[in-house]
Formats: C-alpha cells, sequence, structure tokens
C-alpha cells in the first residue's frame, strides 16, 4: 500500500513537471501579443512624426501587431525619454530619443541617465537640417544674415524646435564662430516653428526638413545646410561646414526602450524595425524629407550614445552652456 501510493505521488509529480512549460507559455504569449505603443516626442503634422508613423506601420507589420504612435510634444522632445523612467520593460512602450538626450543632461538636470536608463534598440535615419527665412526677407544668403546681426547685435530672430536641440545648438555654434549674437525663440516642434515663421513671427527657422514643401512652393527661402555635404534635393544651398563655419548635425535616431528589456525581446523589436529599411513606403517618407538612412544596430547604437553624450559635453563647455547648477 505504501509503494503504491510512493508510486502515485512519483507518478504526479512527473506529470506536474511536464505540465509546466506548457503552463508558462499559456501565462506568457509570444511578443508581441497586443499593441505596442511607440512614443514621439514632437508634434502631430511635423516630419518626425511622419516619419516615425511611416516606421511604427512598416514594423508593425512585421510584428503582426498594430504600433500606435502616441505625440508627446515639449520639454525639447525629452518627454519620451522621462516616460520611459517608469515604463515596464517589456517591449510595449518604445520612444524615439532625439539628440538633445545627449546634451541636455549637461545644460540642466534631468530625470535619465542616458547611458544606464534605456535600450538603444536600433538607429534608422538621421534629419537634414536647415536654416530658412521667408521668401521676401531681405536677407539672402548667410552673409547678409551676419552682416545684419553683426550691425544690429541680438536683433535677428529665429525659431527651433526647442532649447537644446540640434536646430537650437546647430545655429549657436554657427553664431559663435560667425562672432554674432541671434535671439532664440524654442517652440515644441516643426509645426509650431513652421507657423510662427510663416505668420512672420520670427525672422528664421531652424529645423529639419518640415519646411521642405514652404521652400518647393516659394513660401521660404533656404539659406543654408547643416550637413557635411550638400544635399541632392537643394545642391545650390550651401552647408554652414563649407561656408567655413565648422558646423555638422545630422542627429541620428531610430527606436529605444527602457533599461531592463529582455534581450529575445530587444532582439524581435530590432529585426522589425530593421526591416523597414527595406520598405518602399518608408524609403519614400524618407526621401520626402530628405532624411537619409543611418542603420545602427543594437550594439551599435549603445556605443553610439556612450561616445556621443561624451563629445555632446564638449560641444556644451565650448558653447559656454553648461549645467549652472
Amino acid at each position: 500500500m505504501t509503494q503504491r501510493r510512493n508510486f502515485l505521488t512519483t507518478a504526479a509529480a512527473a506529470a506536474a513537471g511536464l505540465a509546466l512549460p506548457s503552463l508558462a507559455q499559456a501565462q506568457a504569449p509570444a511578443f508581441p501579443s497586443r499593441p505596442i505603443r511607440y512614443i514621439c516626442p514632437w508634434p502631430a503634422g511635423g516630419s518626425t512624426d511622419a516619419v516615425i508613423r511611416a516606421l511604427a506601420e512598416s514594423a508593425g507589420k512585421t510584428l503582426g501587431q498594430t504600433i500606435i504612435v502616441d505625440n508627446k510634444p515639449g520639454a525639447g522632445g525629452m518627454l519620451g525619454a522621462n516616460e520611459m523612467m517608469s515604463a515596464k520593460p517589456d517591449g510595449y512602450t518604445l520612444t524615439q530619443l532625439p539628440h538633445g538626450v545627449f546634451r541636455i543632461p549637461h545644460m540642466q538636470k534631468v530625470q535619465y541617465d542616458p547611458l544606464k536608463d534605456f535600450t538603444w534598440i536600433a538607429c534608422l535615419t538621421g534629419y537634414t537640417f536647415g536654416l530658412v527665412v521667408p521668401a521676401d526677407s531681405p536677407i539672402k544668403n548667410i552673409k547678409d544674415l551676419v552682416a545684419y546681426a553683426k550691425a544690429n547685435p541680438e536683433k535677428f530672430t529665429y525659431g527651433s524646435t526647442g532649447t537644446g536641440t540640434s536646430p537650437h545648438l546647430a545655429i549657436e555654434e554657427f553664431a559663435q564662430r560667425a562672432g554674432i549674437k541671434l535671439t532664440h525663440v524654442p517652440f515644441k516642434g516643426n509645426a509650431d516653428n513652421m507657423q510662427a515663421i510663416l505668420g512672420g513671427h520670427v525672422m528664421a527657422a531652424s529645423d529639419a526638413t518640415g519646411w521642405a514643401p514652404h521652400v518647393e512652393s516659394g513660401k521660404l527661402r533656404l539659406i543654408a545646410t547643416y550637413g557635411s555635404k550638400r544635399t541632392k534635393r537643394w545642391p545650390n544651398v550651401p552647408t554652414l561646414d563649407e561656408l567655413g563655419y565648422k558646423t555638422v548635425s545630422d542627429s541620428p535616431f531610430g527606436v529605444c526602450g527602457p533599461k531592463g528589456m529582455d534581450p529575445a525581446v530587444v532582439a524581435t523589436l530590432h529585426e522589425a524595425f530593421r526591416r523597414t529599411l527595406n520598405d518602399p513606403a518608408v524609403l519614400a517618407t524618407l526621401d520626402k524629407y530628405d532624411q537619409s538612412v543611418i542603420y545602427m544596430n543594437t550594439s551599435q547604437y549603445t556605443r553610439f550614445a556612450r561616445e556621443t553624450f561624451a563629445t555632446e559635453k564638449e560641444t556644451i563647455e565650448r558653447l559656454g552652456m553648461t549645467n549652472k547648477g
């Protein structure tokens, strides 16, 4: 009787052991099993919003789940970064982390540490930045701008997508090298910045290529871009670098998550977003906004973050914009 009881106990334990894998699978369905939220820390209607929506739609098809784009503009594009601090590392909350995430910590206190608090999943693209003025502006080129600013210190106003963003810092670096003082007017994003210049509220706008349709329609004039070489679309427009101001900016970005993500989930997301760069619809959107493919895998993107954080510290110190307490 005792032997039979021991046998039954052993058999039951074995059966329970065999059931555990299937039970675990039932409790943890394959990722993703529900929609994913992808934060765009810029207003709807701007160039970054359009690109992120194209990436989300394409990656969602690969993953077999909807990726919902959630616009959270303001704070120089840092609201997505702030939200990662409380997000579960389960792969269902992602964000774009703009270039400011590397420099703003050197300028002011922030909630996050860019080297410890994020998972850098994949870098996908980067911006074409440029400076535009109204078509009827007497400022025809950078030479005119420098002459006006020297004669009228701090009278030349320009909008950007926020304090500490690449469009802001590029112009501040140019101004420092040119020996001029301009007045910066920050906005929440590209859409607001364009409304301001088209409405005559600022004299110029430094931004990514959300200005492109207005340049094409003749409402705005592009007087400089910030890349290492001239753009294909506007080959007659010089770069700030070639004009002698040693200012280059393209701000690579992609998709990131909170720290502590499961490597298998990271790999799944990485592969889905990597495939977007072969999607004709995504490439057409990048082309529309003159954004090139700048791909980095997870390890490369993580290394880029570490190196960029260090170089941005040097830039902020050179511009005299370091954290003052």
